[in-house]
């Protein structure tokens, strides 16, 4: 597949000369599995990006609350341009004055199975797909909802929501304790040890997937 057209908008944000952040031109081997990838990101506003491996590209929102397990909390998910592969294995910090300057943590990872009828880009299309996730975080149903209008009556196509299916890993209540769990599963590191540069380096995970997953 070709990816460049979905890439074109990630490629002109930002400039690969200062920025650590990959450019998405390694030709990674496809996974048995579908992947995802949640990236803690300190830019302008904590928010964490989510991240789920479709069509040879990650299809990407930045979750402004980060997820919850309550099924009651409906967190914003902004989509935002596609993401390369490789992005799943970035961690670190992104100069300031570049796009999303700040640091990123790879907060979770994992495989993910869409659910229903629908194929998933079927479902994304018509803005409500549901899948089961895998990851060391988090886990079980899962469903995003585009949002169709704003109260004042304008089309929000990029706004989603974010919502815990009720399941056995759902928690009434205290859905956002999982967030207390703040290390990277690919390095161990907190946010200040990856701004400081320090620790070890993160663990591959979609580079690792050229292996049978």
């Amino acid at each position: 597949m070709d990816r460049e057209p979905h890439l074109s908008t990630y490629r002109a944000k930002r400039d690969f000369a200062k920025t650590r952040e990959p450019a998405g031109q390694t030709d990674w081997a496809p996974s048995q599995r579908l992947r995802f990838v949640i990236q803690k990101h300190a830019a302008s506003h904590l928010h964490y990006d989510f991240r789920l491996e479709l069509d040879g590209v990650f299809k990407s929102w930045a979750v402004v609350k980060g997820p919850s397990l309550d099924p009651h909390d409906k967190r914003l998910a902004v989509e935002v341009e596609d993401h390369p592969l490789d992005y799943g294995d970035f961690e670190g910090t992104i100069p300031q004055g570049q796009y999303g300057g700040g640091t990123v943590q790879i907060w979770d990872r994992g495989f993910w199975e869409p659910t229903g009828d629908l194929s998933p880009q079927a479902a994304l299309e018509k803005g409500d797909l549901s899948f089961q996730l895998l990851g060391e975080k988090l886990h079980g149903g899962w469903a995003l909802v585009r949002m169709r209008h704003n109260r004042y009556g304008k089309s929000t196509k990029n706004n989603w929501l974010l919502i815990k299916q009720r399941d056995e890993e759902a928690r009434d209540g205290e859905g956002e304790a999982i967030l207390s769990r703040d290390r990277s599963v690919a390095s161990g590191r907190d946010m200040a040890a990856i701004t400081a540069g320090q620790g070890p380096a993160p663990t591959p995970f979609m580079q690792a997937s050229r292996r049978k997953a």
